[in-house]
């Protein structure tokens, strides 16, 4: 099977001279996208690839995980399927199979992972699959609506913020 990997690694909080292997580390990655089922069911034909909105899907994850573990921990994501909010309206005429139109009747984000957290030895600390769902997705508002992929973005912000709660206020 084809495998495209995101490996940008966050190293959040590196002072100079302090060592690498106290930095939290978020590594990100999918296998190919035209297998993911939420992708084949698309209507859009966008000229923006999947693969590279789920770069940028990558890099938010790896952000904001990256302040959420402590030092040494290690988060693998592997995204096993997408599913962005909204459709394309074909109907309306040439250049609309490629505009992602937002509607409440429209399907909802859908992002489904598969995530292990490692602590600074090594030993794995949690294991699990995510399917995240928001039906009411309209109904939150985002902090930049003109962002394309606000709305999966948010999704994994509050996936985030369940799964791995800082106690110390950060």
């Amino acid at each position: 099977m084809k495998r495209i990997a995101c490996s940008v690694l966050v190293l959040a909080g590196l002072a100079i001279g302090s060592a690498e292997a106290s930095a939290p580390v978020v590594k990100v990655d999918w296998s190919d996208p035209s297998t993911f089922p939420g992708i084949k069911q698309d209507t859009c034909r966008s000229v923006v690839k999947p693969e590279e909105w789920l770069g940028e899907l990558a890099e938010h994850l790896q952000r904001r995980a990256a302040k959420l573990l402590d030092d040494g921990q290690t988060l693998e994501v592997t995204f096993t399927d997408v599913r962005r909010a909204g459709q394309c309206e074909p109907w309306r005429g040439a250049g609309f199979d490629n505009v992602r139109v937002i509607k409440e009747t429209y399907p909802s984000p859908q992002i489904d992972l598969h995530y292990v957290l490692r602590g600074a030895d090594g030993t794995v600390i949690r294991e699990g699959d995510g399917k995240l769902r928001d039906p009411a997705f309209m109904q939150h508002g985002t902090p930049d609506s003109s962002d394309p992929l606000r709305y999966e973005k948010r999704l994994l912000d509050d996936w985030l913020r369940k799964q791995f709660p800082r106690s110390d206020g950060k």
